[in-house]
């Protein structure tokens, strides 16, 4: 049976119903919503890089700072990953990503009235905790949604919120910045506004959202019995094979590399997003392009997660795909280091965000492919929040580093180093998979 293809075609066919149609369906219905909120959810997460233009000089915060202060974000994210996806499968993913939505956009909009190092500090630290629970939530609901044929399909089409964020969000808040008024600065005005989709999303998500689809009255009855049949039928098949534990899952040896591997992407991802205003603003590039500027890399990226995860759903090994792209990422990175001229660095920086985002992709297909229940809860939370401790350690290297260079040279090559490293554990992971014979369920 070739990748994308009907599982049961005469299942389907004794129920009426168009299988690939059934798919539209639902990614017309669930992504559209999901994506809104995730280009929020990163526009929030990463404005904090162009408001450093100008608060970094208001609230008096070195390069080290504000890499540091930036990265606690991820310390909080971490202490509150796993509880908020179990609480998820309790309350489900109306309730849950509404309360998360509502949280991050009131703390969002207070980091605007930060007035030194250590209230910008907690104010990220307070935005990890409110967020936490939003990604790998968001992964579960699509586990618990899509199919293994088109999961990586609907995942690549909900991270699409990373470029797209930063597509429209970079000349957004490169405007924004430049405004006064009301006894508040630019940077001010950015935080504030670019929070209040984030609250408004949060009360939506009660009327968008449905938790599985047993209580989904937007399909009919054969599609409803149809979806819920198939599975049934994969999370049995999975079990079978990987019998897992919430405690288990936590202490397998899957989820820990997986994790490490997430921790070196987002090294990538969120240095690079953060400090990528910086950066293009160090080539020249005039305040009023650079917000159009630091989009183009991102368009490259959302172009790169459509296709790497199209080709990840009709491929036979699912771990190849992101081992490719942290590759061909850590060479765009380490040759944006060298090149000569202002525009043959953005065009590196192009690749190598286009490759960090289509490992991002694709990677998150593997993890739900053997884990289930709440081994899949605990698990996928444990391998973003891991994970998403790159995302302090990524802009404090870029921040130490350049402090004690005085460029971004040596953290670009640090960042790309990282990624060669995460491409490295990915095909090992690959070849023990295969070694082990588990993947009927993960190379499927």
């Amino acid at each position: 049976m070739m990748r994308g293809q009907p599982a049961e075609p005469a299942r389907a066919q004794t129920l009426g119903v168009d299988e690939r149609n059934l798919y539209k369906k639902m990614m017309r219905r669930i992504l559209p919503f999901l994506f809104l909120c995730y280009v929020v959810s990163y526009l929030d997460r990463v404005n904090v890089g162009f408001a450093a233009l100008t608060m970094n000089n208001d609230i008096g915060l070195s390069a080290t700072a504000f890499g540091i202060g930036a990265g606690l974000f991820f310390f909080g994210y971490f202490i509150a990953e796993i509880p908020s996806n179990l609480i998820m499968m309790r309350v489900g993913a109306r309730l849950w990503i509404a309360r998360i939505m509502i949280t991050w956009g009131m703390v969002s909009a207070a980091t605007a009235f930060v007035t030194g190092p250590v209230q910008f500090g907690v104010a990220r630290f307070l935005l990890g905790l409110g967020e936490a629970g939003f990604v790998p939530g968001v992964f579960l609901y699509l586990g618990l949604w899509f199919p293994t044929a088109v999961r990586a399909r609907a995942t690549a089409l909900f991270l699409l919120g990373i470029p797209v964020a930063n597509i429209f969000g970079s000349p957004i808040s490169g405007a924004l910045i430049q405004l006064e008024g009301f006894g508040l600065k630019g940077w001010q005005w950015l935080l504030i506004l670019e929070a209040v989709p984030a609250m408004l999303l949060g009360v939506a998500c009660l009327f968008v959202l449905t938790d599985k689809p047993e209580k989904a009255d937007w399909l009919s009855v054969p599609e409803r019995d149809f979806l819920v049949g198939q599975l049934a039928a994969e999370k049995a098949a999975i079990e079978r094979k990987h019998s897992l534990t919430l405690g288990q899952a936590l202490r397998n040896w899957r989820v820990l590399t997986l994790a490490i591997v997430n921790f070196c992407t987002i090294i990538g991802s969120l240095g690079i997003g953060l400090w990528l205003p910086q950066i293009i603003k160090q080539l020249g590039v005039s305040s009023t392009l650079l917000g159009f500027v630091t989009a183009i890399p991102y368009l490259c990226g959302a172009a790169a997660m459509v296709v790497w995860g199209r080709m990840s759903d009709r491929g036979s090994d699912r771990t190849i795909y992101p081992a490719i792209a942290l590759f061909v990422g850590s060479v765009a990175l380490v040759s944006s280091a060298f090149t000569p001229t202002p525009v043959l660095t953005i065009a590196a920086l192009c690749v190598a965000v286009a490759s960090i985002n289509a490992c991002v992709a694709t990677f998150w297909a593997v993890p739900s492919s053997f884990l289930t229940g709440r081994a899949a809860a605990g698990g996928i939370a444990m391998i973003v929040s891991i994970g998403n401790l790159g995302g302090f350690a990524g802009p404090y290297m870029i921040g130490f580093v350049r402090d004690l260079s005085g460029g971004f040279t040596a953290p670009l090559l640090a960042i790309g180093c990282t990624l060669l490293f995460g491409a490295s554990l990915m095909i090992v992971f690959g070849r023990l998979v295969r070694r082990d014979a588990v993947p009927a369920a993960v190379l499927a």
